[in-house]
């Protein structure tokens, strides 16, 4: 279970990354719950694909659709799935880039739950704040 866990979660990674956000949301759970910390204008806990999908929509539009994720390492035990990885975005001038550790719950082949760490949460808060 493992492992075909961590299969879906790196193809949705990679769905993400070629701009693929149908084949992306489709490894979400209708119901998933997604937590971004912080206090910057991303931050706050979102309910269910609509609201994941607006999310998106948002930091897309704050980065001017520069926003991407490299994917480094995908770990997986039972249900859990951890994504080593590094973010990168510009906007307002400047560039962005912080490693990030992503944790996932899988039930039933999609994600439930979705956990996000950041290596400098203080910039992160900065970089999405600043004026356009």
């Amino acid at each position: 279970a493992a492992e075909a866990n961590a299969a879906r979660i790196a193809s949705g990674y990679d769905a993400f990354s070629r701009g693929d956000i149908d084949a992306a949301m489709a490894a979400f759970a209708e119901n998933v719950l997604w937590h971004v910390p912080g206090r910057g204008p991303l931050s706050r806990d979102y309910h269910g694909r609509a609201d994941v999908l607006g999310f998106f929509k948002h930091f897309m539009e704050l980065s001017d659709g520069t926003f991407q994720v490299t994917v480094d390492k995908v770990l997986a035990k039972d249900d859990v799935v951890v994504v080593l990885c590094t973010e990168r975005a510009r906007r307002a001038g400047r560039s962005w880039s912080s490693p990030q550790v992503h944790v996932w719950t899988v039930k039933d082949g999609h994600a439930t739950v979705f956990w996000q760490y950041q290596g400098d949460q203080q910039a992160e808060d900065e970089f999405w704040s600043a004026p356009k």
